[in-house]
C-alpha cells in the first residue's frame, strides 16, 4: 500500500507506522477496554482509585477504558484507508457486514449476558460508515442523490443504534473527507469526538502513519483481523462465566 501519502502534522522522520502497526496498536488497545469492561468492571481492587485528578479519581478499571478509546478513530481510519486501496470494494463491504452478524452474539453476550442487547457492535458502524463512502464516490455527480443517501444512513444508524452511534457513522466520513488533510483531519475529528476525548490521543499514531502495508498480508491475515473483534469478545465472556 504505497502511492501519495498526504502531510502530516508530525515531521516526516516520525512517519514509522505502517497499516499493520495502526492495525496492532488499534487490536491491543480494544483488548485492554474490553478487559476491563467485562473483568474489571466485577473485580473491586481493579475500581479502587490509585490516584486523583481533577477532582476525579482513577482506577485500574478507569485508566484502561480510557486507553480502549483510542481504537475507534483508529479503525475509522484503516476502514477509510482500504476503501481507497482495496481492490475489491464489494467484497471489502461484504466482510464488514458479514463480521458485524458474527459478532452480534458475543457482543450481546458481553453486555447484557444474553442472547439480546439494546446497541449492536462497532461494525455495524462500520458498515453503515462503509456505505457512506460508497455514496460519496458512486453519486459523485449527483450530489442531491450523495445527500438523500447519507441522510439515508444517518436514519440508519440512529435506529439501529449500534456503537458509537450515528456520531460514529459521521466521524468515519468526516476521516474520508479530510483524508488529504491531516492537520484539519485532527483538529476536526478531535473536536467531534470531544465527548470521549482521550479517543483524540490517536491522531498522534495516525500521524505516524507510513503509507505502507506492513507485515499483515494475505488473506489469512486479513481474516484473522476481522476474527480477533468476534473472538476476543467470545473469551472475555467465557473467562467471566468461568471465574467470575
Amino acid at each position: 500500500m504505497t502511492g501519495y501519502l498526504p502531510p502530516s502534522f508530525l515531521p516526516r522522520r516520525f512517519q514509522v507506522l505502517s497499516g499493520s502497526a495502526l492495525k496492532m496498536i488499534a487490536i491491543i488497545t480494544m483488548l485492554i477496554d474490553h478487559t476491563a469492561a467485562v473483568l474489571l468492571s466485577i473485580y473491586p481492587p481493579a475500581m479502587t482509585p490509585l490516584f486523583y485528578m481533577g477532582g476525579k479519581g482513577y482506577s485500574v478499571y478507569r485508566i484502561c477504558r480510557d486507553v480502549g478509546r483510542v481504537a475507534f478513530p483508529i479503525f475509522c481510519f484503516l476502514l477509510a484507508e482500504g476503501f481507497i486501496h482495496t481492490r475489491n470494494r464489494v467484497r471489502y463491504g461484504r466482510n464488514l457486514f458479514l463480521f458485524a452478524l458474527i459478532s452480534e452474539i458475543p457482543w450481546n453476550f458481553m453486555f447484557s449476558d444474553t442472547w439480546t442487547y439494546v446497541k449492536q457492535n462497532v461494525f455495524f458502524t462500520l458498515f453503515l460508515g462503509y456505505l457512506g463512502l460508497c455514496a460519496l464516490e458512486y453519486f459523485r455527480k449527483t450530489p442531491w442523490m450523495q445527500l438523500l443517501s447519507l441522510l439515508a444512513l444517518l436514519l440508519a444508524a440512529v435506529k439501529l443504534n449500534a456503537d458509537y452511534g450515528w456520531k460514529g457513522y459521521i466521524f468515519v466520513l468526516l476521516i474520508y473527507l479530510l483524508r488529504n488533510e491531516k492537520a484539519a483531519q485532527a483538529v476536526v475529528g478531535s473536536c467531534w469526538l470531544s465527548y470521549e476525548w482521550k479517543a483524540c490521543f490517536a491522531f498522534l499514531s495516525i500521524n505516524m502513519y507510513n503509507g505502507e502495508r506492513g507485515f499483515i498480508r494475505g488473506k489469512a491475515s486479513k481474516y484473522l483481523f476481522y476474527a480477533f473483534y468476534p473472538v476476543h469478545i467470545a473469551v472475555l465472556v467465557i473467562i467471566r462465566r468461568l471465574f467470575f
